[in-house]
């Protein structure tokens, strides 16, 4: 719903939001403002608090998974039709985990394309059925998060070659180039990077640009 997830955006920007800000930036009154909070308290991705809500997690934590899927949806579905239409009809395609990678899923699950991908069977939807669309990487998958992560996900890619990956980040930077927040999810995006002629990273200017977490995934590298 746009409305909850405008409520999640304005989280983003402040640590703690009152009901009547958000009644006044919503347009909608604050029995409809508290009816959506409770909704999304019940998901779990804020916290109510007296007044008004703040987001679930700690500053500087990473976002959970059911809060970025609402955050932003319609941007990120324009990003992955974007980064879909610079992929000819042929081509072997590894997408990469995250909420922007099931979006690129799903506006590429119509091509005539192959392509693997490092989400985890919780986070497939029915585009993972499509005739082209497979998820033949092997791994753990990462509690929470739903990526497949460890050593089986890295050898794995490291005999398959693609045509073009889908890199999603949490960070990108000039300097210290494309972080995340996991170990074991770096090492796995770091092992595409190996196996994939093309690199198209997609992300959005406010979310990825510039913050820096834990691990490096890729520094220096020919990105589109």
């Amino acid at each position: 719903m746009q409305r909850q997830s405008k409520i999640l955006e304005m989280l983003t920007v402040s640590e703690r939001v009152s009901v009547a800000e958000f009644a006044h930036e919503l347009g909608v009154s604050e029995v409809t403002v508290r009816r959506d909070l409770t909704e999304l308290e019940a998901a779990g991705v804020l916290k109510r608090v007296h007044g008004g809500a703040m987001g679930a997690a700690i500053r500087g934590e990473e976002v959970p998974f059911n809060f970025r899927e609402i955050e932003k949806a319609a941007e990120k579905s324009a990003m992955a039709r974007v980064a879909c239409s610079m992929v000819r009809d042929g081509e072997l395609v590894l997408i990469d985990s995250g909420t922007t990678g099931v979006a690129i899923a799903r506006e590429i699950a119509d091509r005539r394309i192959t392509a693997d991908a490092t989400v985890g069977p919780g986070n497939r939807g029915p585009e993972w059925v499509a005739e082209r669309v497979f998820a033949a990487t092997g791994g753990a998958v990462r509690q929470g998060e739903g990526s497949i992560i460890g050593p089986l996900a890295e050898q794995s890619l490291a005999v398959l070659r693609f045509d073009t990956y889908f890199l999603t980040c949490c960070g990108l930077s000039p300097s210290t180039g494309v972080t995340a927040h996991d170990l074991q999810d770096a090492a796995v995006k770091r092992a595409a990077l190996a196996s994939s002629a093309r690199i198209i990273v997609v992300a959005d200017a406010r979310s990825s640009l510039g913050p820096r977490w834990l691990s490096c995934a890729a520094r220096k590298r020919s990105i589109c």
